[in-house]
C-alpha cells in the first residue's frame, strides 16, 4: 500500500521570520498612508490661508512730513509702495501720477495708502521730498534716511538700485520700478499692476480695505 507522504511543516523559527517579512512593508505603507492623508487635511485645511512673504519688513524712516515713519504707520490700511527718487527724469513721475489717479478713483474716504522709498538719500531729504510730492496725492508719504538706513529696506523689498555717473556731478538712478501691494498687515501681496485704467486698479485695491 503507497501512501502519499505529508508535506513538511514549515519550521516554527522560519515561519516567524516569514511573518515579519511580511509585517515590515505592510507597516510601511500604513504610515505612509497615513502621512499622505495628513498632509492632505492640512493641504485642503490651509488652501484659502495668505502665504506668508519673505518681502518687506520693518523700517524706521524720516518722512517728507517731518515725522518718524514705521511700517506699524500703515497698519489697518492697504499701501501701494514704490522706489524711485526725485531727481528720476520720466518713470518715477509717471507712477506717482498713476498711484494718484488710482487713490483718486478710490475716493478721499477709503482708507488706504501710498508710500515713496527714496533709492536717492544723498540728495532726497526730507524737505526735498515734500516738495516734491506736493505735486501728487497727499496721500503719498515719502521717506529717506542714512545710506545704512535704506540699504536694508532695499534689500527686503529685493530692489535693485545702482549710481549711474553723468556729466560732472550729475548723477541717475537705475532702479527697480516695480509698485508693492502691501495689505493692512504690511504682508506683501503680489506687484500691483499700474498698465490698466484707474479705475480698474481701485477696484482691486479696495478688496484689500
Amino acid at each position: 500500500m503507497h501512501l502519499d507522504p505529508k508535506p513538511s511543516p514549515v519550521p516554527a523559527k522560519r515561519s516567524r521570520l516569514l511573518d515579519r517579512r511580511l509585517l515590515l512593508p505592510l507597516l510601511i505603507f500604513a504610515v505612509g498612508l497615513v502621512a499622505l492623508g495628513i498632509a492632505a487635511f492640512a493641504t485642503l485645511r490651509d488652501a484659502d490661508a495668505p502665504a506668508v512673504s519673505s518681502i518687506g519688513g520693518p523700517f524706521t524712516l524720516a518722512g517728507s512730513n517731518g515725522q518718524t515713519i514705521t511700517q506699524k504707520d500703515f497698519a489697518g490700511e492697504p499701501t501701494l509702495v514704490f522706489f524711485g527718487y526725485t531727481h528720476c527724469p520720466d518713470v518715477c513721475p509717471a507712477t506717482l501720477f498713476e498711484m494718484s489717479e488710482v487713490l483718486r478713483a478710490l475716493g478721499p474716504d477709503k482708507k488706504a495708502a501710498a508710500l515713496f522709498v527714496t533709492v536717492d538719500p544723498e540728495r532726497d531729504t526730507p524737505d526735498v521730498l515734500n516738495e516734491y510730492l506736493s505735486s501728487f496725492d497727499p496721500r503719498i508719504i515719502g521717506v529717506t534716511g542714512s545710506r545704512e538706513q535704506l540699504d536694508p529696506v532695499l534689500k527686503e523689498f529685493r530692489v535693485y538700485s545702482r549710481k549711474v555717473a553723468g556729466e560732472g556731478d550729475d548723477y541717475t538712478m537705475d532702479h527697480t520700478a516695480l509698485v508693492y501691494l502691501m495689505d493692512k498687515q504690511w504682508r506683501f501681496v503680489r506687484p500691483f499692476r499700474m498698465d490698466r485704467k484707474p479705475e480698474a486698479a481701485a477696484a482691486e485695491l479696495s478688496k484689500y480695505l
